[in-house]
């Protein structure tokens, strides 16, 4: 044995910095060649249009996902992607990135996680633990320092960092995992509390999972909400919103505001400002896949803030975030959203903005489209 010998790696995908960039630059190219573009909203999706049918591929790293409007042009895309890569063909889509992808009665999809909670609960020694009905208890408010320092605070960053994977197909959790996952520099106990209470929810919903339901409607309808200076630390509100394309939730957010809102109208107006950005996101994209969209609907519970929003006027309340009333205004006025008002008890972003109860809990999470599988 020549012990001065070594091997000479001539390449790879895996281990230096700039191999993620150029494997996707040589994906990317190969996909161009052959006929493909990549669209302006989201570069890792790329499409092709042709009188007789459409393709799209749906890159993430090394795997990719294809689709298009005959099964043929979907095989033969595969088949010339085997002339200039080593690849496998899993068959239909069943799993991506962790996630279960199930095909229900024709062309309905559900996505869900059950193989990966269970792996958490079993790392974390909870699939005999008794379910809960909601993730977090309907008064509670956390702060930071309320009680004694967690003992092992990285077992707090490994959980919350699993669940916050969780979101994909969970919108339900979206707040409390939020909310804990602030504390992830400094957990305390009764943070890591809340956080066992999570996962006895999860014990509960192992086998829900995201509804998409085959529909003909483009339309887009968003929903909006902020809870007013809601933290107890910092005293920041609290946004959230989701948008759905048809009945299908495609995308939603629960987050901390960045500045302290001198008012109510501020804060909500500042969760508005942020769902228009994902509808816009969302009208651009939907513009490059060739598929027509009516005006958005977006509604909110604020009946201040939708006249406000119609009001040439400025008031002294409302100096203090112009920039977010004039994005706003704009685009209402050159009707490219509409913004309503809804009452209080029909808004389904509450779970994303505040814990609440029970009763309230259940009765929204089917308008999630959070739903078990149906055989």
């Amino acid at each position: 044995m020549n012990l001065h010998l070594v091997c000479h790696l001539h390449k790879a995908i895996y281990g230096l910095k700039q191999a993620p960039r150029s494997w996707f630059l040589k994906l990317s190219n190969t996909l161009k060649h052959l006929g493909f573009r990549s669209t302006i909203s989201d570069s890792s999706l790329f499409v092709k249009f042709s009188f007789t049918n459409t393709l799209y591929i749906l890159v993430y790293v090394d795997d990719i996902c294809t689709t298009g409007s005959f099964e043929t042009a979907v095989n033969g895309l595969i088949a010339s992607l085997k002339s200039f890569f080593a690849l496998k063909d899993l068959g239909p889509l069943h799993h991506f990135l962790g996630i279960k992808v199930s095909r229900i009665a024709t062309r309905n999809m559900h996505l869900s996680h059950t193989q990966y909670i269970r792996e958490l609960l079993r790392k974390t020694n909870m699939l005999d633990s008794n379910p809960q009905p909601t993730p977090m208890i309907y008064s509670i408010h956390l702060q930071q320092s309320s009680s004694e320092v967690f003992s092992d605070p990285m077992l707090y960053k490994f959980v919350v960092g699993a669940l916050q994977y969780l979101l994909v197909t969970r919108p339900k959790l979206s707040y409390s995992v939020n909310k804990v996952a602030q504390f992830m520099h400094d957990p305390h106990v009764h943070h890591w509390q809340v956080v066992k209470r999570i996962l006895h929810y999860l014990m509960g919903i192992v086998d829900h999972g995201l509804m998409f339901h085959q529909n003909s409607s483009s339309s887009i309808i968003a929903f909006s909400d902020a809870d007013w200076g809601v933290n107890v630390d910092d005293k920041k509100s609290t946004t959230g919103y989701c948008v759905y394309f048809g009945s299908n939730l495609i995308s939603w957010s629960s987050h901390k505001q960045k500045i302290v809102s001198h008012s109510s109208t501020k804060a909500e107006y500042r969760a508005i400002a942020a769902v228009m950005i994902a509808i816009l996101w969302l009208q651009s994209l939907l513009h490059e896949l060739h598929i027509p969209t009516p005006a958005p609907k977006l509604f909110s519970d604020n009946l201040g803030v939708v006249l406000l929003s119609t009001n040439p006027i400025m008031h002294s309340k409302s100096k203090y975030f112009e920039l977010d009333l004039h994005f706003v205004r704009d685009h209402i006025q050159q009707q490219h959203i509409t913004l309503l008002h809804i009452p209080a008890r029909y808004q389904v972003v509450d779970p994303l903005t505040k814990p609440i109860s029970r009763s309230s809990f259940l009765s929204l999470r089917n308008k999630l489209t959070v739903v078990v599988k149906s055989p």
